[in-house]
């Protein structure tokens, strides 16, 4: 093995096990169920604050409120907004009561796994956190919230998410299915899917 070959592993190796050191606990979690069983929701707003922090390093565990790699490089601001519109009006698409409701998101935290953590990292997380409001969508009447919502997960790393990437999953796949999930059980749609697990992250 060449000097260079020995060195990049043995930085690699360093690198895991200081992201080995960064474990801490997660959760999906809300406090209060929203009182959902008459509702139908009729429009999503999402909205990722400017004054959230972005990183584009590409390094083991970015310090930012904002990491996102599979999209191209572009507005991850944006990008951010259509993932959780998609992922917020999937969980709110079993409800089907008579009173239309707007529900408003407000972003607080979504920072994915960079690719090089993917790759070579042994565990980590995608954590999303978000505040939501429901509305009475012809009134305006505030029906429940602001609810703080952290629906963070274990994400799949090394040949785990490698086969998964051969079934067609992704991280935006995992992370959407995950948020719709979320809501779904915040709107009582499903069973109570509030869970805390442990995992390498930031």
């Amino acid at each position: 093995m060449a000097l260079g070959e020995t060195v990049s592993r043995r930085s690699a190796i360093l690198m895991v096990l200081a992201v080995a050191g960064c474990g801490g606990a997660f959760r999906t979690y809300y406090d209060t169920p929203a009182p959902a069983r008459d509702w139908r929701v009729s429009a999503v707003d999402v909205v990722v604050p400017r004054t959230l922090s972005v990183s584009e390093e590409e390094v083991f565990l970015p310090r930012a409120d904002i990491v996102w790699r599979e999209d191209p490089a572009g507005d991850r601001y944006d990008q951010v907004a259509a993932i959780m519109k998609t992922a917020v009006s999937r969980g709110a698409a079993g409800l089907k009561g008579s009173r239309p409701v707007r529900l408003q998101v407000t972003m607080t935290r979504f920072h994915a796994m960079t690719l090089l953590a993917e790759t070579r990292a042994p565990a980590g997380v995608h954590d999303v956190e978000f505040d939501i409001i429901a509305r009475d969508a012809r009134t305006g009447e505030v029906l429940a919230g602001p609810e703080h919502v952290e629906a963070s997960l274990p994400a799949m790393t090394g040949p785990e998410m490698a086969r998964a990437r051969l079934r067609g999953e992704s991280q935006k796949s995992q992370i959407t299915d995950h948020v719709a999930r979320t809501i779904a059980s915040w709107l009582g749609v499903i069973a109570d899917a509030r869970q805390t697990f442990t995992s390498i992250g930031a």
